[in-house]
């Protein structure tokens, strides 16, 4: 019978072991991801940061590894033939043709008739008047009268000026003829006289116009500049003139236009300085510099003057040895290497483009098979592992641009990518990717083994002392010891490739150098102190800084939890009183545990009155009268309740990951066993009660602080429960909780090894036994005992 009643063993034997299967090879485990959507799209968004750095390097492009303030110490010898523009020579000849382009100027003529009105006027007023002080202080200062200082004056100049005055009278009233001086009509016909000679005076200064004093100073005209007159009304006709032709004080020197003129006026001629007084008050300047018209000529005058070129040839010295590079000399190998390249033929630059690729690619593959093992939270999350790409892109963007300045300020954008993801993530990420930029930016720029070694020692300096950030401060000292790391290595490098100390004592501008340097990772400690609040906000992670922000009591949360559930709120601080010391037996971060322990239960504020420790003694429990099934949503319900609340109060992510996650995905196990009982006493309940719907949603602790605060919650409230809580009874009660959780499989995502669970475990008994130690009774105590 037991033949026919069960199957052949070798059969079910052979069943169970191919259930098993062959372990796949890594290949087909590879063909296998690529074949999830997911592991394409970060594969995608890997290759597209490859391909953005190889255009930001230049990959198709030899790197141009010299920089102004370097000294070649075998100097620089030309590789090909070129010419290159001599550019001083070329912007001597051109601001020689510039220099040479005459400046415009637009003119108007002289309205002579107002002009003669004003000159009548006052000879009708000189004509009027006995003595020059019965003059306006204008008509005196037109005729180069003015008395205005006269107190000041001795008699001799108050007579000489009088004089002057009496001369014009007299010309006006025709003095020298006796029998007219006296007739009106003898004065207008004289007056008349003198104005037509004035009117061919007016008419000489009119050819060409009147420049302003002002413009000549401006502009900077020397006597033989060349000048063209454009006519307002005729914009075709030109005039060329010389600054005499058009200047009044010229023209009234000898040898002047108007000063050639005068002996062939014989009135004026005898009032003669006081006529070019008069002059050079009066008449207005009619000439108006026509700069877009200059600035055009001159455009063009430049522009027709052809560049010259220097020829060079292969092997020619460019830069003699321990020569210093200066801009003209950095000018000239630039230029060299641009005609290097122009030689360079396409399939050349397509294979240095496919390397370049191929190299990038490798050093991503190392640090993603780095974050796959060690940091799979990034890799998994596509936004994060954005973030990460993103970064190493704009540090390498920006260093290398940096790089073409002789600042030399490539090291800010290393050192401050280093700090964020040592502040980010973890020490040893960060020094990962400090090392894949500074490479990178190494072989993209001079190609020099010490600028690497400079900018990883830098990088991993600044990295090193960023386990955590206490405050600000913390970031600005890392800044002054990577400052003193750079100085040091510097020099160092500096020695070693001179051969000598003497090049620190000789080369004074090596030290400056090595000050800047440390400047600018100073500058990289303050950037980063600085722009602390957004790096959290980015990268989703809280510092110790923000972290005691948050424990303040004073926080509305914390307040809240205070006023509607006091023993909550009791229960958090004496969680994160054992979970922090728990933390810090086993390297964790202690003080996140602590400030996450706070908020941990804040959904329970919501609905107080059903979690025990907010009850008083005497009051009823509101699960009497609900289901079991009611009661566990309500319990679990405080987990959502929590996210919810944390989230308005903008709680970072990684406070509210402590409330999704301190019960994981454990059993409701007082309420599923109410459940069960009820079950199998209603004869006509029908099927089994669920075990999935009385466990927490989770996910399950994904960190090891979250596992900590799992078990120091569960134990401290279960420790509540004890009615003489020794020393062994605790021990006890905390090894059960430790292995329900551990063998409910509540610690597999948060990577806690079990040697880190045993130390936990001691922990938190050490820290309930000391809660809960025996005191001695005093005397009063005994006898009311």
């Amino acid at each position: 019978m037991a033949f026919f009643g069960q199957k052949n063993p070798r059969r079910y034997r052979a069943s169970r072991v191919s259930e098993i299967g062959a372990s796949h090879g890594t290949l087909p485990r590879i063909v296998a991801a690529l074949k999830d959507r997911s592991v394409l799209a970060r594969l995608s968004l890997t290759l597209l940061a490859v391909l953005v750095l190889t255009v930001i390097v230049e990959g198709w492009r030899n790197p141009f590894r010299f920089r102004i303030g370097d000294r070649p110490a075998h100097g620089v010898l030309a590789t090909v033939d070129f010419q290159r523009v001599d550019r001083r020579e070329t912007g001597r000849r051109r601001d020689q043709a510039e220099a040479q382009v005459p400046l415009y100027f637009r003119y108007q003529h002289l309205q002579r008739d107002t002009i003669t009105a004003s000159l009548r006027s006052d000879f009708q007023t000189v004509s009027e008047v006995m003595s020059a002080t019965a003059l306006s202080t204008n008509i005196r200062r037109s005729f180069g009268l003015d008395l205005s200082r006269s107190e000041e004056e001795d008699e001799k100049q108050r007579a000489a000026s009088e004089a002057r005055f009496q001369q014009v009278r007299n010309l006006v009233l025709a003095a020298d003829d006796s029998q007219s001086r006296d007739s009106e009509q003898s004065r207008l016909e004289r007056i008349e006289g003198l104005l037509a000679e004035f009117q061919r005076l007016l008419a000489t200064v009119d050819e060409y116009g009147l420049i302003d004093e002002d413009d000549v100073g401006t502009l900077k005209i020397q006597p033989g500049k060349r000048l063209v007159l454009l006519s307002e009304s005729t914009a075709d006709h030109e005039k060329f003139v010389s600054l005499s032709d058009v200047e009044l004080k010229s023209q009234l020197e000898p040898g002047g236009s108007i000063a050639r003129l005068w002996p062939q006026l014989p009135l004026l001629n005898q009032v003669r300085p006081q006529m070019e007084a008069w002059l050079r008050r009066n008449l207005p300047e009619t000439l108006r510099h026509d700069r877009s018209k200059t600035q055009e000529a001159r455009r063009l005058a430049r522009e027709r003057i052809e560049e010259v070129y220097d020829d060079w040839f292969e092997d020619q010295v460019l830069v003699g040895p321990g020569e210093l590079i200066d801009d003209e000399l950095f000018e000239l190998l630039h230029d060299e290497h641009n005609a290097a390249e122009a030689k360079v033929p396409g399939y050349w630059r397509a294979l240095r483009v496919f390397t370049c690729i191929v190299m990038i690619g490798l050093l991503f593959a190392i640090n993603g098979y780095y974050l796959v093992a060690n940091e799979p939270k990034v890799v998994r999350s596509f936004g994060r592992l954005t973030k990460v790409l993103v970064s190493v892109v704009i540090a390498i963007a920006v260093g290398r641009w940096l790089s073409g300045f002789s600042l030399r300020a490539e090291l800010i954008p290393v050192t401050v990518a280093a700090m964020i993801f040592a502040v980010s993530y973890n020490q040893v990420m960060a020094a990962l990717t400090a090392i894949t930029i500074s490479l990178i930016l190494t072989l993209s720029t001079v190609g020099e083994l010490s600028q690497f070694v400079i900018l990883l020692t830098v990088s991993v300096t600044a990295v090193i002392p960023l386990k955590q950030v206490s405050s600000r401060l913390t970031l600005i000292k890392i800044g002054f010891v990577t400052g003193l790391a750079y100085v040091l290595v510097y020099c160092g490098m500096a020695v070693l490739a001179g051969g000598s100390w003497n090049v620190l004592t000789s080369e004074y501008a090596l030290l400056i150098d090595a000050l800047k340097g440390a400047g600018w990772c100073l500058v990289a400690g303050y950037i980063v102190a600085g722009s602390l609040p957004l790096i959290e906000s980015a990268f989703g992670v809280v510092t110790d800084i923000s972290l005691l922000e948050l424990s303040d009591i004073s926080h509305p949360l914390l307040q809240e939890l205070v006023r509607r559930a006091p023993g909550t709120y009791n229960h958090s601080i004496a969680v994160a009183t054992i979970a922090e010391t728990a933390a810090e037996a086993i390297d964790a971060n202690g003080l996140l545990v602590r400030v996450g322990a706070y908020y941990h239960d804040i959904g329970k504020m919501l609905k107080p009155e059903y979690f025990v420790e907010n009850m008083t003694e005497g009051m009823k429990s509101r699960h009497a009268n609900l289901a079991p099934a009611m009661s566990t949503l309500i319990i679990i319900g405080h987990v959502k309740d929590g996210v919810d609340l944390a989230l308005q109060h903008h709680i970072p992510q990684s406070l509210i990951d402590f409330i999704e996650q301190h019960h994981g995905t454990t059993l409701v196990r007082y309420f599923f066993v109410e459940a069960t009982k009820l079950a199998e006493e209603d004869p006509d309940y029908s099927g089994e009660v669920q075990e999935s719907a009385f466990r927490y949603p989770g996910p399950k602790p994904q960190s090891r602080e979250a596992g900590v605060l799992m078990l120091a919650d569960a134990v401290e409230s279960a420790s509540r429960t004890l009615s003489d809580p020794t020393p062994k009874r605790i021990e006890t009660l905390v090894h059960k909780i430790t292995m329900d959780r551990l063998l409910d499989g509540q610690f597999e995502e948060s990577s806690l090894t079990l040697s880190e669970i045993r130390v936990i475990e001691e922990s938190l008994s050490k820290s309930l036994i000391a809660i809960y130690h025996g005191r001695i009774k005093y005397p009063e105590q005994q006898r009311s005992a």
